[in-house]
């Protein structure tokens, strides 16, 4: 196998030099546009108030970094665009040196009830009654508390804005994605390259984290699945993985972060020499990759794909539908701010392929109790159809183009 072993650990990260300062990250003129698209929706769709929670919707938004938590801590959105950010009293400070898109921040002591100060806010600023946007993402305690404060309101899922909005993606995420997705991929190669019989899944799992630190994705490796044998017929992984053998199918998913955004590559290939089945499973991965690709036209809907997908391995005596050996799940998944977002390349999502929209290709097929070969890249649509992130594996002996 080309491009797979005969090199050290050592020498694969010393050969490494930071490279994801390259990429600019988001700008504060970008957010803001953000927000207009938002209110914009918003008026389109008679929505008074829109919540975002803390989180990647909060971020996307408005910038301001704030995980979820116990308490309430989020952004009130109004279609004129005026922002109202609630929080703690306590962390006032902190949000407001947090903050990038200015807003009122209005405050709750540890007592008080911030479901109360939150509809008090909407009665503030003439919402007193009607439709709520709710973020998708909001914990159901918050929405709990908020219901149970007021039966004035109705209450919808945010998604058509949230979504909306960032299932399109800007010139700018895109640059940023394609840079994450550069990184990765790189760290395959050399992952591929310090591979040894008697290897752990531990040794290459480390190894795979500190190449992203090396590579400047300062928090290392988002997730990582290293798989074996037949430790690779299970999708996301076994409680004990084994070694590295002769001959064993390789499987590594991996990514990182860069500038918030999220890269998700996999690779998989023999160490050792492909046997026959190995070999006939691998190319109709391949097959059935392209032709997923081939379906992701404009117009064309996530569904589309899927069924393209499932059409080859049909003809290849693979499934049907999600039986095994075959494809136990969606073909892909939408990419961005989070690892799984929309749109969703799976049977029952008839969202319509539009320019900006980023996604995974990812068709696996499983064979129980031997092994599974997944080849994962990621598309994004352009006004004239879908593009690579990054190529998809050349050939089962040379899986790198070497």
């Amino acid at each position: 196998m080309k491009g797979i072993g005969g090199s050290t650990i050592k020498k694969e990260l010393e050969a490494i030099k930071p490279i994801a300062h390259l990429v600019k990250p988001i700008q504060k003129e970008e957010f803001q546009h953000r927000i207009n698209k938002a209110c914009k929706l918003m008026q389109q769709q008679n929505i008074l108030v829109l919540y975002l929670h803390a989180g990647t919707n909060l971020f996307y938004f408005t910038g301001m970094k704030w995980n979820s938590s116990e308490r309430m801590v989020g952004a009130i959105l109004f279609p004129n665009g005026k922002l109202i950010y609630i929080a703690p009293e306590f962390e006032k400070g902190t949000i407001l040196d947090f903050m990038l898109i200015k807003g009122d921040v209005v405050c709750w002591e540890e007592h008080e009830s911030p479901y109360e100060l939150f509809i008090a806010i909407l009665n503030e600023n003439g919402v007193t009654s009607g439709v709520i946007s709710m973020d998708e993402a909001t914990p159901f305690f918050i929405f709990n508390g908020i219901q149970k404060s007021t039966n004035l309101f109705s209450f919808i899922d945010a998604k058509p804005i949230t979504a909306g909005c960032r299932m399109i993606k800007s010139e700018a995420e895109i640059a940023i994605m394609q840079h994450a997705m550069n990184i990765t991929l790189e760290v395959q190669k050399a992952a591929a390259r310090i591979l040894y019989e008697g290897i752990s899944v531990k040794e290459v799992t480390n190894f795979i984290n500190e190449a992203h630190k090396k590579y400047g994705a300062t928090a290392g490796s988002y997730f990582c699945i290293v798989l074996f044998g037949i430790d690779s017929s299970f999708p996301h992984g076994v409680k004990s993985p084994k070694n590295l053998e002769k001959n064993d199918v390789v499987l590594i998913d991996t990514g990182c972060v860069v500038h918030d955004y999220i890269s998700d590559i996999t690779r998989t290939y023999v160490f050792g020499t492909a046997n026959d089945e190995q070999t006939r499973i691998w190319n109709i991965e391949k097959q059935t990759q392209q032709a997923a690709f081939d379906a992701a036209q404009l117009g064309n809907t996530c569904a589309d794909i899927d069924n393209a997908s499932r059409i080859v391995l049909e003809s290849h005596n693979l499934g049907p539908d999600y039986k095994l050996p075959g494809l136990p799940h969606r073909t892909g998944h939408g990419i961005g701010l989070g690892i799984h977002e929309w749109p969703y390349i799976v049977k029952n999502d008839y969202t319509v392929l539009e320019p900006g929209m980023t996604f995974s290709n990812e068709p696996m097929i499983c064979v129980p109790n031997k092994f599974g070969i997944r080849h994962e890249d990621h598309i994004y649509m352009t006004n004239q159809g879908p593009k690579w992130f990054t190529n998809p594996m050349y050939s089962i002996d040379n899986p790198f183009g070497v």
